[in-house]
């Protein structure tokens, strides 16, 4: 994997200190990182952030990493996304140790934890409803209280669970219960559930199981099975570790991994709420989680981030717990420095007018041969130059604003990489609107500025009879907010939907692209000149209907 793009400046990261200092001490020998998503959904920017730093971490001190799945509510799980979680890892440039792995691969001896916990008096069996069960809690300023069913005997419980785990009773009937303190003023310590009651198939245990052990018993023992020496996540969890390690404590495990915890990633104008990006899909307000408005990795990809640009961003933010909000400008400077240095140039007309040189002579063709890039070694592409070409109407102006650069009536501009032309008369349909300009071009400025002449503006163009039509998509950020939670005027919003921005995506048709994009892949990313950055889209797009999506815009407003 390359690393990260020498121009980025790395940011702080404590975790690298603690795991330098952990290696030096000799508290361990090497590292064993994990990643460990749930499979409810696509991954997003945010898991890009956690992706780089397990991973990270891992291969900066030659250690390993394993991608775990966290697979303990089948009801919200699915297939789709587990293989698009491992394709985002691969696709950021890490490779898993060994095979990949899924907490019901340790379900069998989670659940003989579960009994050895009955069986020591540290857990019970109770069959208070959730509601109920919510209420005896208590709240972050009054203390809980016991459940009626809390001191059952060992033997009840036992007998109790073995039911659950036979299929009989209903789901949310019973629930199986760490007993701890329900007066601790730490709410996951109040009697955390270990097993709840789901009749439910699962994606990769079928229908052994009716009962499902809950996140908090599930993660540490599996970190624990796995030997995991650093288990890094987001400050949500920190009020979770006692619990952590409460159960490490109580248990017989083969390791005691210890949990550390990070400021999750803010962007503005985002979300990285699964559920409200699941809403985003489910009720049609993008095109699926692979949309290129949206925040998942699947979505950047297709837009035409490289997975460079994402490791210089998470490079660039560090790794600290002060949290704060990242502004969107500071990961489009990363892309823009990616593809500026790495994409090739090319010439697209969005909005085009047909230029018709006069003098040119009929018939004939000239091959041009343009640099793929102005600056690396990438090659050359052919463009033919005849009598007919297509330029974008916005650089005519017949009254043109000041300080306009481009083509006026009996102005001059030069093509780029092709000859000076000039304007001589714009043609007209029934309605006035212009529909063609009659130009005439200097046969002896090709490729040189004569002594004298003095031409300031430079256009784009591309040969009307050899160029490709296409389609291209314009995309802007989705919320109109920097928080999608607030209005422009700041106050709340009744729901972030109200902040969509409805020209997050503008669709050209009939472009007109320079005959060498006909043969773009999917991946490449092109800078179309002075129009932005644009990759062919992996979804959409055919040999017959090339569709481009606009990754990002030239200019760069981020630290301005």
């Amino acid at each position: 994997m390359s690393k990260p793009d020498s121009t980025v400046t790395v940011a702080a990261n404590f975790l690298r200190t603690i795991i330098r200092d952990d290696l030096e001490s000799g508290k361990h020998q090497s590292i064993v990182t994990r990643f460990p998503p749930e499979p409810n959904g696509y991954l997003h920017i945010g898991h890009a952030k956690s992706i780089c730093l397990n991973f990270g971490m891992a291969e900066e001190f030659g250690g390993v990493c394993h991608l775990r799945f966290d697979d303990t509510n089948p009801a919200k799980e699915d297939l789709e996304y587990v293989e698009s979680i491992k394709d985002d890892v691969r696709w950021l440039g890490f490779q898993w140790d060994g095979e990949v792995r899924y907490a019901s691969d340790y379900f069998d001896q989670l659940h003989e934890w579960a009994v050895y916990l009955i069986e020591q008096g540290k857990a019970y069996v109770c069959d208070l409803s959730p509601e109920q069960a919510r209420e005896y809690r208590g709240s972050l300023t009054e203390p809980g209280k016991n459940s009626p069913f809390r001191e059952r005997s060992v033997a009840e419980n036992l007998d109790l669970f073995a039911r659950m785990k036979a299929g009989e009773f209903a789901d949310g009937a019973r629930a199986l219960r760490a007993k701890i303190d329900m007066a601790s003023p730490n709410m996951n310590l109040r009697d955390p559930i270990l097993y709840r009651i789901r009749h439910a198939h699962h994606h990769q245990t079928g229908d052994k199981w009716c009962i499902y052990p809950s996140y908090d018993f599930t993660h540490g023992q599996s970190d624990a099975i796995e030997l995991i020496t650093h288990s890094m996540c987001t400050l949500e969890f920190e009020d979770h570790r006692p619990l952590y390690e409460w159960f490490l404590e109580q248990l017989p495990v083969p390791a005691h991994p210890r949990q550390y915890e990070f400021a999750r990633l803010n962007l503005n104008y985002t979300i990285t709420s699964k559920r409200k990006l699941k809403l985003l899909v489910d009720e049609g307000h993008v095109n699926g989680w692979n949309d290129p408005r949206m925040s998942t990795i699947s979505g950047f990809r297709r837009r035409g981030y490289t997975p460079a640009s994402i490791r210089n961003f998470c490079d660039m933010i560090g790794v600290n717990r002060a949290g704060g909000i990242v502004d969107m400008g500071m990961l489009e400077f990363c892309i823009r420095e990616d593809l500026d240095a790495n994409a090739s140039r090319a010439m697209c007309v969005l909005n085009p007018i047909k230029v018709v040189i006069t003098n040119y002579p009929e018939g004939q063709v000239e091959q041009l041969e343009l640099p793929r890039h102005p600056k690396q070694d990438m090659g050359t592409r052919t463009l033919p130059f005849s009598r007919e070409l297509y330029i974008d109407a916005s650089d005519y102006e017949e009254e043109p604003p000041k300080g306009f650069k481009r083509l006026v009536p009996g102005g001059e501009v030069r093509l780029r990489g092709s000859y000076v032309i000039r304007a001589d008369e714009a043609i007209r349909d029934a309605d006035g609107n212009i529909i063609e300009l009659r130009c005439s071009y200097d046969e002896n400025t090709l490729g040189k500025n004569p002594e004298g002449r003095k031409v300031k503006g430079v256009i784009h163009w591309v040969p009307a009879a050899e160029s490709v039509e296409c389609e291209v998509r314009l995309y802007d950020r989705l919320f109109k907010t920097a928080n999608p939670d607030k209005n422009e005027d700041g106050s709340d919003a009744e729901s972030f939907l109200d902040n969509i921005n409805p020209n997050s995506l503008t669709v050209l048709t009939g472009c007109r692209a320079e005959p060498s994009l006909a043969s773009a892949e999917v991946g490449q990313g092109f800078q179309f000149e002075r129009e932005g950055y644009f990759c062919l889209d992996s979804e959409d797009s055919s040999a017959d209907h090339l569709v481009f999506n606009r990754t990002v815009t030239l200019r760069d407003s981020w630290g301005q």
